[in-house]
């Protein structure tokens, strides 16, 4: 496996990054999603907050925040270490990536199945754990000389803002106090994507449609555009805003709310002009984590949509069908069919 940026600047797309005619983004020019949430955190009406969050989950399963509370000095050295990272030769960059043992850091291209694909995505991620902090920070990389400093700051300020909003979420369900405070979120990724510029985008995707396999997911998207959301049957850009921290519900949480929040389907396209560098936070549960419609949110009129499941065996599936709607995702979670009062 060789990293995508060791060579994608010699102007040539291969044969196996190009998209099946039905997966290809085609017209590259879609509407920017004017109408998708952009919330105050800061707002004084908790209340008003809440419903904000959940409107956005239940229309949309994606929305903005501002005035989140993280410094804006440390989300630009964030980026600014992440661009750094990914600018260093290939070999270097497997060797910062490959220090722990068992494998905790990954580096890698397109997927984790790479070898598998039958067409490769336009991009290279690094991808570690984040907490217990002080565990995980020995096996991450040391180079740029900030790596582990600033991401290290970075990731507690990340998870400080994921716990305020999911007890948001969980306030609006209606679910008890502290409902998330469990294994649920306890195991939160950092995952850093860089694509390349792109000699032909209308051609290839970063990455193709799906739902993160997630509770929620926080994004820093930087300032050049490529997140689309799929919405009433089109896709609509993600617009940056300066500053401003994409949150999007995952599939976890949809399953977790019975469906009333929804993990929405998303893409990453390319461009031919700039090289795009994105910071995700993942809050994921523990491997062995019982996944299942809060019992809170079922009854016999609303019963369940969703099977309950171990967290392993999801993302065992979601693997083996990385854009998520296979037949192995869709076994392991939908419910038999119940007809309501």
């Amino acid at each position: 496996m060789e990293l995508l940026s060791s060579w994608c600047y010699d102007g040539s797309l291969p044969e196996s990054y190009v998209m099946p005619p039905e997966k290809r983004p085609g017209n590259l020019i879609v509407p920017l999603g004017e109408s998708i949430p952009v919330i105050d955190l800061e707002r004084h009406d908790r209340n008003d907050t809440i419903q904000q969050i959940l409107k956005a989950g239940e229309d949309y399963g994606f929305f903005q925040v501002i005035n989140h509370g993280v410094s804006e000095d440390l989300m630009d050295k964030t980026m600014n270490v992440a661009e750094e990272f990914h600018s260093m030769p290939g070999l270097e960059k497997e060797r910062e990536s490959s220090k722990d043992p068992n494998g905790s850091c990954k580096l890698y291209t397109s997927s984790y199945v790479y070898p598998r694909e039958d067409f490769h995505y336009w991009r290279d991620a690094v991808t570690h754990p984040c907490r217990p902090l002080e565990e995980c920070i020995q096996f991450w990389p040391e180079k740029p000389t900030r790596y582990r400093k600033v991401v290290g700051e970075y990731s507690v300020e990340l998870w400080k803002l994921s716990c305020r909003i999911m007890e948001l979420i969980c306030e609006g369900l209606g679910l008890s106090t502290g409902y998330f405070r469990n294994d649920l979120t306890q195991v939160p990724k950092i995952m850093i994507n860089h694509y390349p510029p792109c000699p032909e985008p209308s051609l290839t995707l970063g990455l193709s449609k799906h739902r993160d396999p997630s509770i929620i997911t926080i994004l820093l998207q930087g300032r050049i555009h490529g997140l689309q959301v799929f919405k009433d049957g089109q896709w609509i850009g993600v617009q940056p805003l300066p500053h401003a921290f994409v949150v999007n519900i995952g599939y976890l949480l949809q399953i977790i709310s019975n469906g009333k929040l929804k993990g929405a389907e998303h893409r990453v396209v390319t461009n031919s002009r700039d090289a795009r560098t994105t910071i995700s936070f993942f809050v994921y549960p523990c491997d062995q984590s019982l996944i299942e419609p809060a019992k809170a949110l079922v009854n016999a009129c609303n019963p369940a949509i969703y099977k309950a499941f171990k967290f392993v065996d999801f993302v065992t599936a979601f693997i083996l069908k990385p854009e998520n709607n296979g037949e192995a995702v869709k076994e392991l979670i939908t419910a038999p069919h119940t007809l309501n009062c």
